[in-house]
């Protein structure tokens, strides 16, 4: 469980405007804040297993609220995947160089890519 200081400094920085403190971000942001802190208790207690129901059950919440916010704000979704630096958040900036790179290749002209494989093979004679 958070303290009140610690919950209130995760607001303060994930907030949308002055008065917020439900949104989206903050709710997911806190949940990050507490599944550290109880996957840190369950390194040292493995055999709380009502508290490893409670992680799953928080790890299940802020997977539903990302998948919301993914699909209704692609670009908050992304900023605070980076900011709380979630796996997710890798895995889409892979995803997205990956894409960038074959729409490169795409937009290479023909002829461009024949002159590069015709000097390719003079250099593989030589």
């Amino acid at each position: 469980m958070l303290d009140k200081n610690k919950k209130q400094q995760i607001i303060n920085k994930f907030r949308v405007h002055a008065n917020d403190t439900g949104s989206t971000q903050v709710q997911i942001a806190i949940l990050t804040e507490e599944i550290k802190q109880l996957s840190d208790h369950l390194k040292l207690h493995k055999h709380d297993h009502s508290s490893r129901r409670g992680l799953l059950k928080k790890v299940g919440e802020r997977r539903r609220l990302l998948k919301y916010l993914q699909k209704e704000n692609e670009e908050q979704f992304k900023d605070l995947a980076a900011k709380l630096k979630l796996k997710i958040a890798k895995r889409m900036i892979e995803i997205e160089e990956e894409e960038q790179k074959k729409l490169e290749e795409a937009m290479k002209d023909p002829e461009e890519e024949e002159e590069e494989e015709e000097v390719e093979e003079v250099q593989e004679e030589e």
